[in-house]
């Protein structure tokens, strides 16, 4: 007979959050792999704002047709470029995607079929109603240096560039104080993997979903 399966009271959702080039992305895949439901704010934001999605009438609206790519998406270099370098252009485009990911961030959870949720939010202590939805916060850490590099290496951004965007985000120790669980992304891949089975267990036992 298999296990029997405790139903949560509630869904159970991990906070997943951490700076740019911090290996939020490969600490999500493993959980996704053992069972977890992912659900990924950049991910989402991609989705809206493709050829076609939901958010690209207004990015049009505050940015004009050159905020628009050949393909018909929002083209994200110029529009990253235009934000980093206004304030005011920033919040305005914060303001219209934030509450259509939050929306779409809930639909996603309250769908979720996996034992419990690892919301992949990377301003998730900077936007303090977020916090207001997790049970746990886990950070993924790693020194600035090594986000530097892994950053340029896939991405091919300016050294400019990736200062505005880690100076946009908090301090790396400001995020650490506020984690409840972090994986030192230091290492390997196998090392963040190893990380990660040992919290996917504890957050079975958290969520009450372990098979009995």
């Amino acid at each position: 007979m298999a296990p029997q399966v405790q139903p949560p009271a509630h869904r159970f959702v991990v906070g997943l959050t951490g700076g740019i080039g911090s290996g939020k992305s490969a600490a999500a895949s493993e959980f996704e792999r053992l069972g977890a439901t992912v659900v990924d704010t950049d991910a989402i934001a991609h989705q809206l704002t493709r050829a076609g999605g939901a958010a690209l009438p207004g990015v049009r609206q505050l940015f004009g047709e050159t905020a628009i790519d050949s393909n018909g998406a929002m083209d994200r270099a110029k529009v990253r470029a235009l934000v980093f370098a206004d304030l005011q252009a920033r919040r305005r485009l914060e303001d219209l995607l934030h509450p259509m990911i939050r929306e779409e961030s809930q639909r996603r959870i309250r769908g979720a079929t996996g034992p419990y949720v690892v919301h992949v939010v990377p301003l998730l202590v900077e936007s303090g109603d977020y916090r207001e939805h997790v049970d746990r916060v886990l950070v993924v850490d790693c020194p600035e240096a090594q986000q530097f590099d892994r950053v340029l290496r896939r991405s091919g951004l300016a050294d400019k560039e990736m200062r505005a965007i880690i100076e946009a985000q908090i301090p790396r120790q400001r995020r650490l104080a506020a984690a409840d669980d972090v994986i030192d992304n230091s290492g390997t891949l196998e090392a963040l993997n190893a990380q990660v089975r040992v919290l996917h267990r504890r957050y079975l036992r958290l969520a009450g979903t372990e098979a009995r």
